[in-house]
């Protein structure tokens, strides 16, 4: 166990039993993870908003330490990552929530609030732009438009689509490759000197993910040996093959989202990302598609120094946005 004082439990949503922490009393803030992470990577969050007059409740998401993992590779779409949230709402005995994400929950908060307006009154995102939905070309999927943005390089998403071949490259040391993800991907590799800017997440054919990362002799200021161990213990009882199969499923968005192309979420909305963040995308372009694109963006902060596991790497400061976003509902 940790040191944090959260009260943990389990609930049944959209067919799996999900298990959360919680912490607080009032309207609902429904916290949704990214990969490779864990409810606990919200523990600064949930400290800070459950105890300002709210209900913090950070979901293990499907696939993650002790919520359901499928064997189904289909299981992990977005619609069922969506209604797994819905489902949570209601099964917490509420009726509304807000909805913040980070990482790969950021696509599922997203379009939580594009898919149901009516259960998530507000959306906060971090680290991963909103991407409105779009089609494609019948003959050409997303993971074909991936491919052809990589060129002559791999990029981490599709090195993580063939079963098996990340889970035997990750695996090898669970230890390893939590601290040398967490650290590659933040911004302490920057200000270490170590890289030039943020990782967009290519490497070179014939390569490995595990060889891209590196690992720190000491650990970053903003990880302790009680957070790694925590994180190091979820993956090597789980595996990641759960994480894994939520990028199984990119190439079947667009189908999904079909029907919603010219929807847009009209719910109040903010987004906080690092600036050495890069892996999800975060040009400027990305940037100026999200302020056109949603209507009621109250706030969009870039952290200076910060990489991916901004409330984290960040907590004070992203506590503070959230706190004025939720109070100025």
């Amino acid at each position: 166990m940790s040191s944090w004082d959260f009260k943990e439990g389990s609930l049944n949503a959209n067919g799996i039993e999900i298990h959360y922490a919680e912490k607080g009393e009032g309207p609902l803030v429904i916290f949704c993870h990214g990969w490779p992470e864990s409810w606990y990577s919200w523990r600064h969050q949930l400290q800070a908003i459950g105890s300002s007059g709210y209900r913090a409740v950070a979901l293990h998401m499907r696939g993650y330490g002790k919520t359901t993992k499928p064997s189904d590779i289909e299981a992990y779409s977005l619609t069922n990552l969506v209604g797994d949230v819905v489902g949570a709402v209601a099964a917490l005995g509420e009726s509304e929530a807000v909805v913040i994400g980070h990482d790969w929950g950021g696509p599922v908060a997203w379009n939580a609030a594009l898919l149901r307006p009516d259960v998530f009154r507000a959306v906060g995102v971090l680290s991963v732009p909103y991407s409105p939905p779009m089609t494609l070309p019948h003959d050409m999927s997303l993971n074909d438009a991936m491919a052809m943005m990589a060129g002559d390089r791999e990029y981490y998403r599709l090195f993580f689509q063939e079963p098996g071949v990340a889970e035997a490259d990750l695996e090898r040391n669970f230890r390893d490759s939590m601290l040398g993800i967490l650290y590659s991907f933040s911004g302490d590799i920057v200000a270490d000197g170590i890289h030039q800017q943020g990782w967009d997440g290519h490497f070179p054919k014939g390569q490995t993910l595990s060889e891209q990362l590196v690992v720190p002799e000491q650990l970053p200021a903003w990880l302790t040996q009680e957070d790694l161990d925590l994180y190091v213990r979820e993956i090597t009882a789980s595996g990641f093959s759960g994480g894994f199969n939520w990028y199984r499923n990119i190439k079947r968005i667009p189908g999904l989202l079909a029907p919603f192309v010219g929807a847009t979420i009209k719910q109040p909305s903010l987004y906080l990302y690092g600036e050495y963040d890069l892996v999800a995308g975060n040009t400027p372009e990305a940037i100026q598609t999200l302020k056109d694109s949603l209507p009621n963006l109250l706030s969009c902060v870039r952290f200076q120094g910060a990489g991916h596991w901004l409330q984290q790497e960040r907590p004070e400061g992203v506590n503070d946005e959230l706190l004025a976003f939720l109070n100025g509902l």
